[in-house]
């Protein structure tokens, strides 16, 4: 038997390193997302019209990333690698409205197991929402979820853990905050670090606005003049030509708002005490889609593979650790997510392929480049076998309504395909691979020859200079690397990684 002083210090070190109690000495950690907002549209990255104080004050005293990429330039997507610490393509979350598969290890199940409680607010489009998905929140190891199928405006009609969806009165952004205040509560009550991820409607369109926040982007209104832009009409849920002031006006309202929401978290935070060991991560799920474009540097736009469809706010408020502001040039990426929050509370990772890595050593600025490239793909889609969905369509079917109609439908089904074997065909469709100096772009289209393009994203971060050269031992190189991981993602789509 250890005598009683060395038995106390053994239990303090135990406790310290996590092996105590649930919850010593982990961070509670809460993820923010928002919907279609690009890199340029916030004030700290020199917006000429948004307002957005709460992000640039986490900008200027906390952990910015400056190089923090999307994992892919749409949005289902990229939430499964923030999810899953894995390339989207790997379980078949080719575009929006895929859905993830069951069989994915979640970052909610990995700190639900480390004694975390956990919440999803918001949008989900992981697959539907409802009690019986194979996908839904719960199933992916959230204890609780007020969420919605896709995206949402004021008044949002959510499902409250899978339940029938009601409409609730307010702000789609602050009525999300609120919940996750009562979340933290009920956490905190328990004895539980918490793990909230809020993932917001805003500000995808059809947009739309509270009067005060309207108010601050009058002047827009007749700043673009004979300028139009295509989106979803409010009214009918179908599309429409507007003014493009108009539009901005609406789009910048809602950034606003989610920007002052977030104000409103981290308030709370600080007067609960909670805030210096609450690490706060903020960043986009892909870049501005063209109708929101105005002053973007990047090429680009949603969608694309150039850096205004996949580079995105980053930023990480953590008082505890993260002790004075720090700007990174690292290129980071959403699918680092899970990798990091597992070093921070000390879990091993899924024994499977992960495409992510540890942003730790950014906090203490130990980490200063990247250890292996990131790889990004969008699936052609059109090769894709129908016959045999991998979750059944009943199942797949959305419940949750929302003013954009798709179809005839104001609601989203999903979709997910089982794949048996790889093929070569497959290799095809737009795909980068993006290393510390030099981003290669590969694009096929149909039975011609691969087109190449070739940036040194240091010296040239529009990507106007292609230095594709016959030879280029730099390109060839950075083929066989991109080649390589395609390979291994196609392998985990045949559902290699869960046998």
């Amino acid at each position: 038997m250890l005598p009683g002083r060395l038995l106390l210090l053994v239990l303090l070190a135990f406790v310290v390193m996590g092996g105590g109690p649930a919850g010593a000495e982990h961070p509670n950690i809460i993820l923010l997302m928002g919907d279609d907002h690009g890199w340029d549209e916030t004030g700290y990255n020199g917006h000429p019209h948004l307002k957005t104080p709460v992000l640039d004050q986490m900008a200027a005293t906390g952990l910015r990333l400056d190089r923090f990429f999307s994992a892919h330039p749409s949005c289902s997507p990229t939430r499964v690698s923030v999810i899953t610490g894995r390339h989207p393509n790997r379980c078949g979350t080719f575009a929006p409205n895929f859905s993830i598969r069951p069989e994915e290890i979640s970052v909610a199940t990995i700190l639900k197991r480390a004694g975390y409680a956990t919440a999803h607010f918001g949008k989900w489009h992981l697959g539907p929402v409802k009690a019986d998905s194979p996908t839904n929140p719960g199933r992916m190891g959230f204890d609780t979820w007020l969420s919605h199928d896709n995206f949402f405006e004021l008044n949002p009609v959510l499902s409250r853990n899978g339940d029938a969806p009601a409409r609730i009165e307010g702000e789609g952004s602050e009525i999300l905050v609120s919940e996750t205040v009562e979340f933290i509560k009920r956490a905190k009550s328990a004895g539980k670090p918490f793990f909230a991820v809020v993932w917001f409607g805003s500000p995808h369109e059809p947009y739309s606005g509270l009067e005060k926040d309207l108010a601050l982007y009058k002047t827009l209104r007749d700043a673009y003049p004979k300028k139009t832009v295509r989106l979803t009409s409010n009214k009918t849920g179908r599309p429409t030509t507007r003014p493009l002031g108009e539009v901005l006006q609406e789009r910048y309202a809602e950034i606003t708002a989610m920007d002052r929401s977030i104000g409103q978290l981290r308030e709370w935070l600080g007067q609960a005490g909670l805030k210096k060991n609450t690490l706060v991560w903020y960043c986009g799920d892909n870049g501005t889609p063209a109708g929101g474009i105005v002053t973007s540097p990047f090429r680009g736009r949603k969608g694309t593979m150039y850096d205004g469809g996949v580079r995105v706010p980053g930023l990480i408020e953590w008082p505890a650790t993260i002790t004075r502001p720090r700007v990174s040039d690292v290129n980071t990426v959403t699918s680092d997510i899970m990798p990091t929050l597992c070093e921070l509370i000390g879990q091993p990772l899924p024994k499977r392929p992960l495409d992510g890595v540890s942003l730790v050593g950014l906090f203490n600025g130990t980490m200063t480049r990247r250890d292996r490239p990131i790889g990004f793909w969008s699936f052609n889609t059109a090769n894709i076998d129908r016959g045999r969905p991998y979750i059944a369509a009943r199942l797949q079917q959305g419940t949750t309504p929302l003013v954009k109609m798709l179809g005839n439908r104001f609601t989203r089904n999903f979709t997910n395909f089982h794949y048996p074997e790889v093929r070569e065909r497959d290799f095809g469709g737009a795909r980068v691979l993006l290393d510390n100096q030099y981003k290669l772009i590969v694009k096929t289209r149909g039975d011609k020859p691969d087109t190449l393009e070739l940036y040194d994203v240091r010296k040239d971060p529009a990507e106007k200079n292609n230095l594709v050269k016959p030879g280029s031992p730099v390109v060839r190189d950075m083929r066989v690397k991109l080649r390589a991981w395609q390979k291994s993602v196609l392998e985990s789509l045949t559902g290699r990684d869960y046998r």
